[in-house]
C-alpha cells in the first residue's frame, strides 16, 4: 500500500500519451525501488482522448504507489503540475514529462540532493537534445530570450527534469505557462538553485503536442509578465513573533 506521507512523490503529466505510460511507469518504479526512501508518482491525465485513463487505472491497479488524476477537459500543462503539487504528499516534489524523453533514471540524485540539503531546487540541463531542429530553435531562443529579460537562472528553463522541495512551489502564481519559469519563479523567492546534466531521448510513441506557435511566441508573450512580476516581488525574514 502507499505511504501515507512519502518522502519523494513524482509528477507527470500527460495527454495522450496511452502507449507511453506503461513504459515510462516501469521505468520510474525501477530507478526508485534502487533508493532506501519511500516515493509516489502522481499522474496527471490532462483531458487525453486516447487509452491514457484506461492505462493508468490498470497501473495504479498493480502498483498503487502509481496515483492518477483526470481532468474533465484540457487545461493545459502548467494547471496540470499545479493540480499534481496540491495533491502529492511528498517532502520533495519531482517532475518529468509524461512522452517518455526524460530519463527517470536522473531523478534519484537530484532528489537525494534536495533531501541532504545540498539544494532547494535542482534543475536538469538537456546536454544533448534529442529533438527536432525547430524545437531546439525555439527553446534556445526562448531560454535566451527568459534569461535576457528576467535574469539568468538556470541555462535550460524548459528541462522538466527537476526535483525541489515541496516549500519551494507553496505560494507561486498560478497562470498558464507557469511551468515555462519555475526555477525562475522558485529563485525570485530566494531558494537556492543547483543545475545538473541529464539524458534526454527521442519519442518512441505519439506526437507532440508543441509547435512554434504555441510554444515560441506564448513564451517570449509571458516572459514580460514574469519581468513584471520579477520587477515586483519581495520577500521577507519574520525575526520573532507572538
Amino acid at each position: 500500500m502507499a505511504d501515507e506521507c512519502p518522502e519523494a512523490s513524482i509528477i507527470i503529466p500527460v495527454k495522450d500519451e496511452a502507449d507511453n505510460i506503461s513504459a515510462l511507469a516501469g521505468e520510474i518504479t525501477r530507478a526508485m525501488d534502487l533508493r532506501r526512501w519511500s516515493w509516489e508518482a502522481v499522474w496527471i491525465d490532462d483531458g487525453s482522448s486516447d487509452g491514457s485513463l484506461s492505462a493508468l487505472a490498470a497501473l495504479h491497479e498493480s502498483d498503487d504507489r502509481h496515483r492518477y488524476l483526470s481532468f474533465a477537459e484540457n487545461r493545459g500543462q502548467s494547471a496540470a503540475l499545479c493540480a499534481g503539487f496540491r495533491h502529492c504528499r511528498g517532502k520533495v516534489i519531482a517532475t518529468i514529462d509524461g512522452d517518455g524523453q526524460n530519463d527517470p533514471v536522473d531523478l534519484p540524485d537530484m532528489i537525494e540532493a534536495v533531501l541532504a540539503d545540498r539544494a532547494d531546487m535542482v534543475n536538469g540541463y538537456r546536454a544533448r537534445r534529442r529533438d527536432s531542429l525547430i524545437r531546439k530553435i525555439s527553446s534556445k531562443v526562448g531560454n535566451g530570450f527568459r534569461s535576457w529579460l528576467t535574469g539568468k537562472t538556470v541555462r535550460d528553463v524548459g528541462c522538466s527534469t527537476r526535483a525541489f522541495r515541496r516549500e519551494c512551489i507553496e505560494d507561486l502564481p498560478r497562470f498558464t505557462g507557469m511551468h515555462r519559469f519555475l526555477p525562475t519563479l522558485v529563485a525570485m523567492q530566494g531558494w537556492r538553485l543547483a543545475e545538473v546534466p541529464v539524458n534526454h531521448r527521442p519519442r518512441q510513441h505519439g506526437l507532440s503536442k508543441y509547435n512554434i506557435h504555441n510554444r515560441l511566441w506564448v513564451g517570449l508573450a509571458d516572459t514580460l509578465g514574469v519581468m513584471w512580476l520579477k520587477k515586483r516581488s519581495f520577500t521577507y525574514t519574520i525575526q520573532s513573533r507572538s
